[in-house]
C-alpha cells in the first residue's frame, strides 16, 4: 500500500524514501530530499531546495523552503537542510538561506519545535532544542544546543543564542545570550541561570554552582567585561568538574560580536 496520500502532490523529481509517510493535500516540490521514517502530514507545503533527514514528524500545515522574507533574494539555489528525528508542529514556516550568508538555513536533530514557529533565513540551529510557541526567529540567528524558548519569544537577527540558555515567556531578545544565562523581559536581560534545566541533563550540584560562580562573575561582580573574561579563566582552575562549562561561556563571549544581554 502505498505511503502517500492519493491527493497529494509530490513531484515526480522529488527524493523520498520508500518509508516515508505523505499525508492527503501534501504539496512536495521537485527539489525536495526526506529521509527514511519520517511522517508529514496532511496540508503541508516542502518546496525549494530542501534536504529533511530520518524519522522527522511534521504536522500539517507547515511551510517548510520557502523563499526568504529579504528583499535582495533573487531566486538563488538557497537551501534549508533540516537534521533526524524532529518534531516540527502546525504553522511552522522555515525558510531558505541567502547568499549574504552561508546560503543555507539549518536545524540540527532531535529539536522539538512547537506550533506557529518561524525559523527565518540563515537561522543555524543546533540539537535538542525547544521553541514553545510562536518563537520567532529573524534572519542569521544562531542557537546553541539544548537552548529553550519560551512562548512568544523573538529575536532579533544576527543574535546568539549559546548552549543551555533559555528565555522566558514574551522575552524580546536583542543580544547575545551567554550559554546557561535566562533572558527574561522587553528588552530582555539575565535573570540568573537555568538551573533547572541543567539538573535534568545531568549536570552534578559542583557544576551548577560553579556555572553560578561564572555567572556572577560576569553580571554581579561589577567587573567590565575584559575584566569577567579574564577572572573566568582564573575560576577554569579553581573549578575542574566544571572547566569545560565556563569555558565554553568565556569563548561565547570572546566571540559575541553584537555584545551580550546586561
Amino acid at each position: 500500500m502505498s505511503r502517500i496520500h492519493s491527493t497529494a502532490i509530490v513531484d515526480q523529481q522529488a527524493q523520498l524514501d520508500d518509508s516515508v509517510e505523505v499525508g492527503a493535500y501534501t504539496v512536495i516540490g521537485p527539489h525536495v530530499k526526506i529521509g527514511a521514517g519520517t511522517k508529514v502530514g496532511p496540508h503541508v507545503v516542502i518546496e525549494g531546495h530542501t534536504t529533511i533527514g530520518c524519522d522527522n514528524q511534521i504536522f500539517q500545515f507547515a511551510s517548510l523552503g520557502a523563499a526568504p522574507q529579504d528583499k535582495k533574494f533573487a531566486g538563488e539555489p538557497t537551501r534549508l537542510e533540516i537534521g533526524d528525528r524532529n518534531t516540527i508542529r502546525e504553522f511552522c514556516t522555515f525558510n531558505l538561506g541567502t547568499v549574504q550568508d552561508a546560503g543555507v538555513t539549518r536545524i540540527g536533530n532531535d529539536n522539538w519545535i512547537m506550533a506557529y514557529v518561524h525559523i527565518a533565513h540563515d537561522c543555524q540551529l543546533a540539537n535538542n532544542i525547544i521553541l514553545a510557541n510562536n518563537a520567532t526567529l529573524a534572519g542569521h540567528v544562531h542557537l546553541g544546543d539544548w537552548v529553550f524558548l519560551g512562548g512568544f519569544s523573538t529575536v532579533h537577527q544576527f543574535c546568539h543564542i549559546g548552549a543551555h540558555a533559555m528565555t522566558a515567556f514574551t522575552a524580546a531578545v536583542s543580544q547575545d545570550v551567554p550559554p546557561f544565562v535566562t533572558a527574561a523581559g522587553n528588552r530582555a536581560v539575565p535573570a540568573g541561570i537555568n538551573s533547572e534545566g541543567l539538573k535534568r541533563r545531568g549536570f552534578t550540584p559542583e557544576q551548577i554552582a560553579a556555572i553560578k560562580r561564572a555567572y556572577k562573575l560576569v553580571y554581579r561582580a561589577g567587573l567590565s567585561l575584559d575584566d569577567a573574561k579574564a577572572a573566568l579563566v582564573q575560576e577554569e582552575g579553581k573549578s575542574p568538574e566544571a572547566a569545560a562549562h565556563i569555558r565554553l561561556l568565556r569563548e561565547f563571549l570572546e566571540s559575541s560580536s553584537r555584545g551580550i544581554i546586561r
